[in-house]
């Protein structure tokens, strides 16, 4: 009985002890924390801003990448054209007549006199060394590219975000505004305004009033371009929340144009810039070509085609430097600019 009586006793203790009893378990060791720590790490999500993202998706695109530092060398060319021309020891203005053929006026020599003083030769008639004016060239082409941009870039956005914001007669004079210059004869016009411009403008003389009057007239023809793009994402971004939101809080029309607008443009006008520069550079060297650009003795690349149409049976490298040199920059800005564009693009999977 007494025995019987102590196993029950023991049966109802067991029964009646919690389920769960704290049990001592061993201390994670310092290789197990580091793991944990370094999955958990991993499991964080790190926000990334708009620009990273572009950028990480632009250095994906290795011809992109390639026409950027291809833009990069034209530009430190065009800027270091005197220093690079003295370490070559060569001036775009000095002639070498010795070097010249007296018979046929064409450079001695085979490959249009290219030797280790002249690696890219020298000009028909006179001698002037190719690399140093091709070198000069770039900072005339570069320097009307970029500024005629910034005219057309600036004319477009401030005319082309009135229209899309405030809409109304506004719009609907700026938008016919831009379809007849869209529809002007461009060419002709800037052709025929060159040829007549004075030889003295506001404290420019020669070429300088040359390159002058190109940067605005090819900048005032290209603006309605621009100026088409930015109404279009005006008028979509106009009635968003975010834009709704600051209005219905008292912002000023101000305010929304430069804080809410603005920004939010930025992406399809450096798009639409990088596309742009290009054409100005081949406006300005057809203009160059045509003889209404930059006038000799200033390097030109359009020039230097032009003067090469009497010597390309005799002379062909004459031609083919500065057209390739043309062809390698608008070539360049053109897959940069079409880098830019699938970067910046929110919808683009690349």
């Amino acid at each position: 009985m007494g025995a019987g009586y102590s196993r029950l006793r023991g049966v109802a203790a067991t029964m009646t002890a919690p389920l769960h009893e704290p049990t001592a378990e061993a201390a994670p060791s310092a290789a197990e924390e580091a793991v944990l720590a370094g999955s958990a790490e991993g499991r964080a999500v790190q926000g990334r801003s708009l620009g990273r993202i572009a950028w990480e998706r632009l250095k994906r695109d290795k011809l992109a990448l390639t026409g950027g530092v291809v833009v990069l060398v034209l530009i430190a060319i065009a800027l270091l054209a005197p220093v690079i021309t003295n370490l070559v020891g060569q001036d775009p203005e000095t002639h070498h007549e010795d070097l010249i053929d007296p018979l046929f006026s064409t450079p001695k020599g085979s490959w249009g006199g290219i030797s280790a003083d002249h690696p890219f030769g020298v000009e028909p008639v006179n001698g002037r060394d190719v690399f140093a004016r091709i070198v000069y060239g770039a900072r005339i082409s570069l320097l009307v590219g970029f500024l005629s941009a910034l005219v057309a870039v600036v004319l477009g956005t401030v005319l082309g975000v009135l229209a899309g914001y405030f809409g109304g007669w506004l719009d609907a004079v700026i938008s016919r505004v831009m379809d007849g210059l869209l529809a002007f004869p461009q060419l002709l016009f800037i052709i025929a305004l060159v040829s007549v411009m004075p030889n003295e403008m506001l404290g420019l003389t020669g070429t300088g009033v040359r390159i002058f009057v190109m940067i605005l007239v090819i900048g005032f023809f290209g603006w309605p371009y621009v100026g088409r793009v930015v109404r279009g994402q005006t008028l979509s971004l106009r009635e968003r929340e975010y834009v709704e939101a600051a209005r219905s809080l008292g912002a000023g029309r101000v305010y929304i144009l430069f804080k809410e607008l603005l920004p939010n443009l930025v992406a399809p006008i450096i798009v639409y810039t990088t596309m742009m520069i290009p054409t100005n550079i081949l406006t300005e060297a057809a203009l160059s070509f045509l003889g209404v650009g930059v006038k000799p003795p200033t390097a030109s690349w359009g020039q230097m085609l032009s003067s090469a149409i009497d010597y390309y049976d005799s002379d062909p490298m004459y031609m083919v430097i500065p057209g390739l040199a043309i062809f390698i920059t608008v070539l360049a800005f053109n897959l940069f600019g079409d880098g830019v564009r699938d970067a910046l693009d929110p919808k683009g999977s690349r």
